[in-house]
């Protein structure tokens, strides 16, 4: 993949919109602040229940607000390209707002992909998927890979 391919998928949701590819369009979102093993299985796995995976980006400045002010550990932009750089993920777009409840009303996935440590009762946007038509689904973690774990190993 080319450099110029990466930085192409990283895209606001207007001109994902203008571009919506064809297909069954599959959507997650996330802080992704320390890319690990468990974040690939997990975007590749989305990536299987449909034709192209958008993930929604949480802003630095959301992150602080998720996740207390010493985070997050790597810039929105630095994220967003290493996400980007995956050939699972198709688009990348960045979000301000504590929740992606709006993105997702843009976005209109078919379906929609948490991790396995929600429900469905608890998933952002689940009701408006399903009202659609959509599917949501969760996905298991990988065991043992978790920022929160990869950030207590590095400080100790």
């Amino acid at each position: 993949m080319l450099l110029d391919d990466i930085i192409a998928k990283i895209t606001t949701v207007e001109q994902w919109a203008a571009q919506r590819p064809k297909g069954r369009i599959v959507f997650t979102n996330g802080c992704f602040d320390i890319l690990h093993r468990g974040h690939a299985v997990y975007l590749a796995q989305a990536r299987s229940l449909g034709d192209a995976l958008v993930v929604g980006l949480n802003t630095d400045a959301s992150v602080r607000r998720l996740k207390g002010p010493e985070r997050p550990l790597n810039a929105q932009a630095d994220r967003a390209f290493l996400l980007a750089s995956l050939a699972c993920v198709d688009a990348v777009i960045l979000f301000d707002d504590d929740t992606p409840e709006h993105l997702i009303h843009q976005v209109v996935p078919d379906v929609l992909v948490k991790g396995g440590d929600y429900t469905i009762d608890k998933i952002v946007g689940a009701d408006f998927v399903m009202q659609n038509g959509g599917l949501v689904t969760t996905i298991p973690f990988v065991d043992g890979y978790s920022t929160t774990n990869i950030i207590q190993k590095m400080s100790k």
